[in-house]
């Protein structure tokens, strides 16, 4: 009987097991895996920061380097869990052949892709606080809301290391990456609010930026860093929910069919 690849998702706990292997692998290199997902959001937000600031004072009311800020939490965290599920996870998976020894054991590939997509969180959101504790460090951030910030930086993390895991699931190779990056991640970085308000945008442009997941995780996280609560939150999170749950379903579906013939 041809298996169905499409039924949904038959998760258990033994998913944690596998996140656990990845932790501990980890581990052994976590400080210069921490200090490289900060490098570049770093150099954004003090580059940009200081330098448009210069010519921008303020965007929206405050300081640009402020406005900057939210945006740099937000894109430290999706790239942060998208390069772990393209290159890590597809390491695991083709490369090295760990999946096909972990399924040797009593773990279903529900599990294991479910724990690779846990651990890409994790992983965000180390760079996500990572970020935050800086630009706290630094006097960018009201505190009034930002313990809410945290919770927000995981989901933002679900939601990117779901829609890279459909991509390593189509991958040939390691080269596949780029189209992701060149086609998707780099556009939407750019039109999505992170360095200006999206609100300056064309028209058309702008209604496309509503369909963005990272448009939708900015608009939660920009007002909680500056002192006040979003507006239409529920609205928001639907959004990143909905696209971890579809993502993550077309992605298992097609690692099924690439993995159990």
């Amino acid at each position: 009987m041809t298996p169905n690849h499409w039924r949904l998702p038959q998760l258990s706990l033994r998913f944690v097991p596998v996140w656990q292997r990845n932790f501990l692998v980890w581990r052994k290199l976590a400080l210069p895996s921490v200090l490289g997902n900060l490098a570049d959001p770093v150099i954004y937000l003090f580059g940009l920061g200081f330098g448009i600031g210069m010519l921008v004072p303020e965007v929206g009311g405050v300081s640009y380097i402020s406005f900057l800020a939210a945006g740099m939490v937000c894109y430290s965290t999706m790239n942060s869990a998208t390069f772990e599920v393209l290159y890590s996870s597809f390491s695991r998976m083709h490369v090295q052949r760990t999946w096909d020894a972990i399924l040797n054991a009593p773990v279903s590939l529900d599990d294991v892709v479910f724990a690779e997509l846990m651990w890409a969180a994790s992983k965000a959101l180390l760079s996500g606080v990572a970020i935050l504790l800086v630009i706290s460090l630094f006097g960018l951030v009201d505190t009034r809301y930002v313990l809410w910030v945290p919770p927000l930086i995981f989901l933002v993390g679900l939601t990117f290391g779901a829609l890279g895991l459909i991509v390593t699931a189509l991958a040939p190779s390691y080269d596949f990456f780029m189209y992701y990056f060149t086609l998707f991640i780099t556009p939407m970085m750019l039109v999505s609010g992170v360095f200006f308000p999206a609100d300056q945008l064309p028209p058309i442009i702008r209604a496309a930026t509503t369909l963005l997941p990272l448009s939708h995780a900015i608009e939660l996280a920009r007002p909680l860093l500056l002192g006040h609560m979003p507006e239409h939150t529920a609205l928001h999170l639907l959004v990143l929910m909905g696209y971890c749950s579809v993502a993550f379903w077309l992605a298992l579906a097609l690692t099924r069919r690439r993995l159990l013939k």
